[in-house]
Order: structure tokens, then C-alpha cells, then sequence
């Protein structure tokens, strides 16, 4: 097949709308739904994504994909009896690809909701499972076993999109797109994201962990299909906080670093001990504990809105308590997609827990960032590597 008529385009007034290829079969099969041009988008860029990520790791890999931009991302590594809460995990001794994905959703569970899942490896049953309990627009993953795919069929009243891509395909090296009328064309973005970025460490803190390598890949390779400006922090093998598509990069930076601690807030006892409502669905948890982690949480609790959520009023997490529990998010490393033009961002990194950088490098200011690196202890690497996407 050549060509596939689509519901719509970015939006329902874009119609007809389609995909196709000049030249050989496109190299997906929809085995359910109905795909839309952003369903598409998403999953194609998700498969990018996680197809890179196994490349680089030699570990499963899954991204939950948003408006064109991963709202979370992830390698296969265990789950710790902490994060199983965090991410209202049930079933023990997790598959390698369920655990990349339920990690790769759980980064950002917000911004997850309605996503796009993209797997480098067979569906099975038990992420099938876990993606049935969750709002999601589509999968796509190189094969599914008969079990998980009958669960994935009848999920959305049987509309879920289901897509089986091709996993030996390589796209051609030119690629073009199309803007008022005219034609773009580039060589692909086909660099690979390997270890050797990361020996140039102009820092007086040179020390790079293994594991902080594999987690300073990995947000580069995110970064690689994420709206820019873009920041990604990573820890234990999975996004914690994506800053995508701003115009500045310390709002990048504040952005992303606000996704990570609101990542490890929701690790505090506190908040794992939540007495929630029974039957509440997993977005109103969500909900209820974004609101229980900030500031506006005082409020709630004076105007009884915490009785539509727990079975009791819950203890106020303070601003005092919250602050000292963040001293604990530590090891995190933090890629950019473009160079650091101030040392703001190095604070503001450090705050949450940024302790390995890896960035392009090439500012005229690139000495005030070493300096601020210094004054925290990071390692930093010049990686000499620009990823914008657009």
C-alpha cells in the first residue's frame, strides 16, 4: 500500500488529508482505528524515538507521545516499590517493555493523558493491560501478541488506534516538507547519539557515572524529537521533566525542572498514602494531587473540595516540608538541545537536582556556565551536537 486516506488533517476542517509514499509501501499497518495527521505524526516520531533509544541502550524503550513532542520517555529498568505507587501499579514482576512504558507514562502523567504509545518491542499482554486502564489515543510497536491485541481492539469502544510499524525500515537520507506553497529540503537527522559525545568535559568536575552516560543519552535522544527550544531531565533510565517548544531557554529549563519536582513530590509518603475516594478514576488522582502538592492546596482544604477526592481530610503538605523533601532529588542529568546562553539555567538546573549536563557548547558566554557548573559540582560535557527539531 502507497497511500492511506486519513480522518483528518491537524484539524477537522483540513480534509481531504493524507499520507502516502513516491516510491515502495508505507511501512506501517493500521490494524485498528481510525488515524488522524496528528495520530500519525506522533507515532511516527514515538517510533523514532524508541527505536534510537534501544539502539543506544540495548535496553526495551517506550515514549508517550503528545502533540508532537514525548511528554515521557523511558528505558527498561525495574520499578522501585515507591515508583509502583506513584504510577497506581498493580501487578508485580513487570515484562521489560511494560516497565518501560508504565515509566515512560508516569513522568508526566498530565501531560500523558490522551498520548500517543510507541514501544521498540512486541505489545504484550501486560502492557496491553496496563494501557487498557489509561486514557490513550493510539499505540504503535513492531508486533503484538494475539492476547494484547484483542484487550487493545476494545478499547475506546473498539476505536482505538492500533498501528504495527515495520521495524527494518529506513527512510530515505532527504527529506522535504511543504509550507505555503513551498517545498523544504534537508538532509535527515539520521546522527547518532553515542558515549563519544561526552568526552569533552570542559568542567573541573570530569566524573560521568556509567549510569549518568546511559541517562545523558537518553535525554539527547528525546531531545532529538522534541519541540525546541527544548531541556530534558532524565534520572534511573526515564524523563522526569521535558521543557518542550519554548522560545526561551531558562523557561525551558524552569519548565522541565517544575515537571521533575513535581515527579519526585509525588514520591513523598504523604502523598503515596493518600486516602483516596474508592472507584475514583486515575485522572482525578492525578488531579488531586497535583493540587495536593502546590500551594493552592490551602485553599481546597478551607472551601471543602477535598471531600469530592479523600475519605478524610488529608495533612497539609507545606511549603516547608515540600522544600526539604526536594534536597533528596539528586543525580539527575540534563541535556539540551542548544547551548546554555547564561548561567541562570545552571542554577536553576541545580535546583533540581541536576548533577550531569550535556549541551552543544559554543556560547560566547560558555565560561560563566563553566563557572556556574563549578560552583555546584557538575559535570558537564560539550557535546558539539545542535538537535532543534521543528
Amino acid at each position: 500500500m502507497k497511500e492511506l486516506l486519513l480522518k483528518y488533517g491537524c484539524n477537522p476542517q483540513q480534509n481531504p488529508a493524507r499520507i502516502y509514499t513516491v516510491s515502495g509501501d508505507l511501512p506501517l499497518k493500521i490494524l485498528n482505528g481510525n488515524p488522524s495527521y496528528i495520530n500519525l505524526l506522533d507515532a511516527l516520531n514515538g517510533w523514532q524515538l524508541v527505536k534510537e533509544l534501544k539502539e543506544a541502550t540495548g535496553l526495551a524503550a517506550a515514549a508517550s507521545f503528545k502533540h508532537t513532542s514525548p511528554a515521557g520517555a523511558a528505558v527498561a529498568v525495574p520499578l522501585t516499590d515507591v515508583l509502583m505507587k506513584e504510577y497506581f501499579v498493580q501487578e508485580d514482576n513487570l515484562t521489560d517493555i511494560a516497565a518501560a512504558y508504565i515509566r515512560a507514562r508516569g513522568a508526566d502523567r498530565m501531560s500523558s493523558y490522551g498520548d500517543f504509545a510507541a514501544l521498540s518491542e512486541e505489545c504484550d499482554v501486560q502492557t496491553a493491560k496496563y494501557l487498557a486502564g489509561e486514557f490513550s489515543d493510539g499505540i504503535i510497536a513492531p508486533a503484538y501478541s494475539g492476547e494484547a491485541l484483542e484487550l487493545l481492539r476494545n478499547k475506546r469502544k473498539g476505536n482505538y488506534l492500533i498501528i504495527q510499524m515495520e521495524p527494518d525500515y529506513i527512510p530515505g537520507e532527504k527529506e522535504t516538507r511543504e509550507v505555503f506553497g513551498i517545498t523544504f529540503e534537508q538532509q535527515r537527522n539520521d546522527i547518532k547519539i553515542t558515549e563519544a559525545l561526552l568526552n569533552n568535559i570542559p568542567t573541573q568536575n570530569k566524573l560521568i557515572p556509567q549510569a549518568a552516560k546511559r541517562d545523558l543519552m537518553i535525554s539527547l535522544i528525546i531531545l532529538k524529537y522534541t519541540q525546541s527550544n527544548s531541556v530534558c531531565y532524565v534520572k534511573d533510565g526515564q524523563a522526569i521533566g521535558i521543557g518542550a517548544g519554548q522560545q526561551s531557554r531558562i523557561h525551558c529549563t524552569r519548565l522541565a525542572g517544575n515537571k521533575a519536582d513535581a515527579w519526585f513530590l509525588r514520591q513523598n509518603p504523604k502523598v503515596t498514602g493518600l486516602p483516596f475516594k474508592e472507584n475514583l478514576k486515575k485522572a482525578e488522582k492525578d488531579n488531586g494531587i497535583d493540587r495536593y502538592i502546590s500551594d493552592d492546596y490551602m485553599d481546597i482544604l478551607a472551601d471543602g473540595m477535598w471531600e469530592t477526592i479523600f475519605t478524610e481530610k488529608p495533612e497539609p503538605f507545606t511549603r516547608e516540608e515540600r522544600t526539604e523533601w526536594l534536597k533528596g532529588l539528586t543525580g539527575a542529568a540534563l541535556g539540551s538541545d542548544a547551548y546554555f546562553p547564561f548561567g541562570d539555567n545552571i542554577e536553576r538546573a541545580a535546583k533540581s537536582g541536576a548533577a550531569y549536563i550535556a549541551q552543544p557548547g559554543g556560547s560566547i558566554r560558555d565560561a560563566a556556565v563553566i563557572e556556574a557548573c563549578d560552583k555546584y559540582n557538575i559535570a558537564m560535557a560539550f557535546t558539539g551536537l545542535r538537535l532543534f527539531y521543528h
